[in-house]
């Protein structure tokens, strides 16, 4: 007897979770590849220094003994993995990111299904997270575009992020059903273990549970629980011994000046996402205890004052507007009323993925390469950093190395330090001073006599520099791409 051919429902029910499967599929094969932008070699860095000691690794960048917020929970234990194997640093990231991209692909099944039973939910929701936001690419760390998490997600942020999907699911389900003791106290370690592993991160993951919290309207016996669970939070969070959390609440002017591009651009960055602004419309008209639409308010505040007051880290909260956004649009093709409703969500759903899609197809350039891709593809793809492996032959673990931001961004990574960190350190009380340094030395005016002090002050061994950085105490060693050239300092 032949079997019956599949029902219409359930083929459309199928193609999401085909799609998705496709997407998980894709970024596995990212991580074989693991293009470098961005923030990778500090976290390169921060897992060599680990490697080398566990107890006491100094700055990760600079030869200086200093904590750094870095040192979390999560990298310690790749530290560890990395110390306890013959594998190299980027492996250990690499096995990094499998956990993280994992954690992130079930957290965000847990949590969808506390908000909807529908099969097809998990899949629309993974696709909207990934593709529902705008026509100009952005990349920033916490942020789950479908490029920004190619590049991203070796990084403590995904790894963060996928605990916070599970923890609203643990959160959400512990809100709804009497639960012991033991559950509310497992609750607060993670949400420590959350912050300590990426802060900004551990924010939005913060104002999710309070809204949560909100929409469930405990009772006093519940209130009693959170309240011992955000204490047991607070506990770990005072007791983490490799940097102190609570200093990063005056981290300084820098730290602003860099968050400041997160306001710009918006509606091309985001204005997909302006469909799940509808859609929570339509949520909170039939709940105005909806729990993503509370979510949501709470991250436009946030958000929105950060922009209004000049505290333009706060804008790190964007995904807490984002993520409640692209659930919403996602979940408002199972969840609207009638069934031609949900169809015509389903089509203005699809056309805005493909659109979403569209503006990110560059990230097929990371498994395939630049030539592999059609013309108009290829356009949108961004070749990742080389990397300065090509100085390793010659420069050990913990050589200074004076070079300027670019390759001071990679070159800590291999295991040398640089003279000035690549990125801000609101933990290095000389940041400004060794910045400057730098800055003196290559400088054109700049005399040999001077060069040659600054070299001695920092213990410089080796230089990265152009041809004519040459003085009469360097002997060049090596070229690299761009015209770079290695020097090693005579003694």
């Amino acid at each position: 007897m032949r079997a019956a051919p599949p029902s219409a429902a359930s083929v459309v029910r199928a193609l999401p979770q085909a799609a998705a499967a496709l997407v998980l599929v894709l970024m596995l094969l990212v991580i074989v590849r693991l293009p470098w932008a961005g923030d990778l070699g500090m976290h390169a860095a921060t897992v060599q220094r680990l490697r080398h000691s566990l107890l006491n690794p100094g700055n990760p960048l600079v030869a200086a003994d200093t904590p750094s917020p870095y040192y979390s929970p999560w990298m310690l234990l790749l530290g560890c993995l990395a110390r306890i194997t013959s594998l190299s640093v980027f492996d250990v990231l690499r096995i990094g990111a499998v956990v993280g991209l994992g954690l992130l692909a079930t957290g965000v099944w847990r949590y969808v299904r506390t908000l909807s039973a529908h099969r097809a939910a998990p899949a629309l929701a993974i696709l909207s997270l990934l593709f529902l936001w705008g026509p100009l690419l952005f990349n920033w760390s916490g942020f789950l575009g479908l490029n920004s998490l190619a590049l991203t997600v070796s990084y403590p942020s995904v790894f963060a992020l996928g605990l916070s999907f599970h923890f609203w699911a643990w959160l959400t389900r512990a809100l709804r059903a009497e639960t012991r003791w033991a559950v509310w106290l497992g609750l607060g370690l993670l949400w420590g273990l959350i912050l300590l592993c990426h802060q900004f991160t551990g924010v939005v993951a913060s104002l999710g549970a309070l809204a949560m919290v909100i929409a469930a309207r405990p009772g006093r016996e519940v209130l009693l629980r959170l309240g011992a669970a955000l204490a047991l939070g607070v506990v770990l969070l005072w007791l983490w011994p490799y940097y102190d959390f609570f200093s990063l609440f005056s981290a300084g002017a820098d730290l602003e000046a860099i968050h400041r591009p997160l306001y710009d651009h918006l509606a091309e960055r985001f204005g997909l996402a302006l469909l799940g602004v509808v859609a929570l419309g339509l949520r909170a008209r039939r709940d105005r205890w909806d729990p993503l639409v509370l979510f949501f308010v709470l991250g436009v505040l946030v958000f929105a004052a950060g922009g209004l007051t000049g505290h333009y880290s706060w804008g790190r909260a964007l995904p807490a507007v984002l993520i409640p956004a692209q659930l919403a649009a996602a979940l408002e093709v199972v969840s609207a009323g009638k069934r031609a409703v949900r169809a015509g969500w389903a089509c203005a759903l699809g056309a805005a993925l493909a659109v979403g899609a569209w503006a990110q197809a560059g990230t097929l350039g990371y498994v395939a390469g630049r030539d592999a891709l059609p013309g108009a593809v290829a356009a949108k793809y961004h070749t990742p950093w080389v990397g300065y492996q090509w100085i390793t032959p010659w420069v050990k673990y913990g050589d200074v190395v004076m070079a300027r931001t670019f390759p001071s961004r990679q070159i800590p990574a291999y295991g040398p330090y640089t003279v000035a960190p690549g990125y801000p350190d609101v933990f290095l009380p000389d940041a400004g001073r060794r910045d400057a340094a730098v800055t003196r030395y290559f400088a054109a005016g700049t005399s040999g006599d001077t060069r040659r002090a600054i070299v001695r002050e920092y213990g410089v061994r080796w230089v990265v520099g152009g041809k004519g950085a040459a003085e009469p105490w360097l002997r060049q060693v090596a070229t690299g791409p761009g015209g770079q050239v290695l020097y090693q300092v005579a003694r």
